[in-house]
């Protein structure tokens, strides 16, 4: 990587009535006005302040539901139940910021090409060249439900599809060259039609044949962000991903999962170098250790059991509420959960354990909690000491923050940490160009069928 480097900064945001953590909403200082236009201005205006270079919306297509075959539960307890789309949102957040990138999750499992392609490419010419689309592929059965499907597609078939998707849309944002348009009032040419072309895609999922409605964006085409972490999804982050976003326990893990990720990358003929990979932390800074610690203790006595239970069941895709405490998942069960492998690859490795219980999943997946990924407690030099040394010594390229609360979270950070990463020269003090992918410094992926 170039030795001027600066870290990649990342806000990880909700359109919900909550952060990822979702106990957040009953912090005190917690924004109760989610469902207006001004909460989301305010966190746009935190992270430019703050010199992140894009926030994106994490997004799923149904509320929780599967813990004991039932929403009230979810409901009740606010366990991230308002589900918004993120793209008005988006467009929201950009008539308040004029660097600040804005990506938005699309799934490839229920979405068509042209639609993705389309929103995200117009989304690109309306930020000015700003706009990122974070890949994912639905995981569970109460999105297939919402979606009109009558159960969720198996993990390694989701991202089959997941591949053809992206060889489509790439191809459609690809199909008019840079160039052709001419707007040529004197003789009446408005684009050189031999430079838009047309797109035919024949494979297993996909059948589209036609003309792509969008020309090229100021950054050519939204930026790629992807999290697949267990086999199957890393394979597709590192072939498609521009910033891959993970959640690494601990230094040494993040610097073999990074080191992993480059190669896997080049032996897919990529140069390691266009992408990022960006772990997640939560920070919780005071002027002191004390303070912090204080604020910490506070944040994490806000969850509840049920919350993880019930995001335990949506991410994995089965209730755990079928299972007594102490009792271990069969083989049969666990070659049956068609969720998120990356967590239940986690369990297993960090309990010991091939077949965990849930009290094992409950405490090493720490879903529900701000223990789910690294939260750094301190003052502003010793969270500034621990990103560097990531940064520095090959565990990071940037990272993604998580919010216990809203705005605050982001506002924060933005007022205690970041002035000091800047006076350390790893983190940017000025925007280096207009678009994201410029902000970012990746040339870009574009792979033509």
């Amino acid at each position: 990587m170039p030795n001027d480097r600066k870290i990649i900064m990342v806000g990880f945001m909700q359109a919900q009535n909550c952060s990822n953590y979702p106990a957040s909403w009953r912090h005190m200082e917690s924004a109760g006005d989610f469902l207006t236009p001004d909460y989301y201005r305010r966190i746009a205006r935190a992270l430019e302040d703050g010199k992140f270079h894009f926030g994106f919306f994490d997004d799923r297509l149904a509320l929780p539901d599967i813990y004991g075959a039932d929403h009230k539960e979810a409901v009740k307890n606010g366990i991230r139940v308002v589900k918004m789309d993120p793209i008005p949102i988006l467009a929201t957040m950009a008539m308040s910021t004029t660097h600040l990138g804005l990506a938005a999750t699309l799934s490839t499992t229920y979405y068509e090409p042209f639609h993705i392609a389309r929103t995200m490419m117009t989304l690109d010419h309306m930020t000015g060249g700003r706009a990122g689309w974070n890949v994912v592929t639905s995981l569970n059965d109460s999105e297939a439900f919402n979606m009109g499907a009558k159960s969720t597609i198996q993990h390694d078939r989701r991202y089959d599809r997941a591949d053809e998707m992206m060889q489509s849309v790439i191809n459609m944002w690809n199909s008019w060259e840079p160039d052709a348009i001419k707007f040529d009032k004197h003789n009446g040419i408005f684009a050189d039609p031999d430079k838009v072309h047309p797109i035919e895609h024949n494979g297993e999922w996909f059948q589209t044949k036609g003309s792509f409605t969008v020309p090229p964006s100021p950054q050519g085409h939204p930026v790629i962000v992807q999290a697949g972490q267990s086999g199957r999804g890393r394979k597709f982050a590192c072939e498609w991903g521009e910033v891959i976003f993970t959640i690494q326990n601990d230094f040494e893990q993040a610097k073999k999962v990074r080191s992993e990720m480059r190669d896997e990358a080049q032996m897919q003929g990529r140069d390691p170098d266009t992408i990022a990979i960006a772990p997640a932390f939560y920070v919780t800074v005071g002027e002191t250790q004390s303070i912090a610690e204080d604020k910490f203790a506070y944040i994490d006595s806000l969850a509840k059991p049920i919350d993880g239970l019930t995001l335990l069941s949506e991410v994995l895709n089965f209730d755990f509420a079928t299972k007594k405490i102490d009792e271990p998942f069969s083989d049969e069960e666990l070659a049956g959960i068609n969720g998120l492998r990356g967590i239940l690859d986690k369990v297993v490795r960090l309990s010991g354990k091939t077949n965990p219980t849930l009290a094992d999943f409950v405490e090493f997946s720490g879903r529900g909690t701000v223990r789910e990924a690294p939260h750094l407690v301190g003052s502003p030099t010793q969270i500034a000491d621990t990103m560097e040394k990531w940064f520095v010594e090959g565990a990071a390229d940037g990272f993604v923050l998580f919010a216990a609360h809203t705005p605050g979270g982001y506002e924060e950070f933005s007022r205690y940490v970041v002035p000091e990463l800047q006076r350390r020269g790893v983190y940017q003090k000025e925007y280096a160009g207009t678009t994201l992918r410029e902000n970012l410094g990746l040339s870009g992926y574009r792979k033509r069928s």
